[in-house]
């Protein structure tokens, strides 16, 4: 069971230490999924008001 725990590895004049790699992991990041708008025809009653206002920290 100790085998599949990730290691703390201190890195001499780093800020911070790195974790071994666990197996079935993989270091890359992430892909972000690109959102979309729906279709004009499942627009809710409120969708318009949202897309046209802007938050006061914009």
């Amino acid at each position: 069971m100790d085998d599949e725990r990730q290691r703390i590895v201190r890195v001499a004049g780093a800020r911070r230490a790195k974790l071994t790699r666990v197996e079935g992991t993989s270091s890359e990041p992430h892909v972000k999924t690109e959102r979309s708008a729906p279709a004009d025809g499942d627009r809710g009653p409120n969708d318009e008001r949202m897309l046209r206002e802007v938050p006061p920290h914009y």
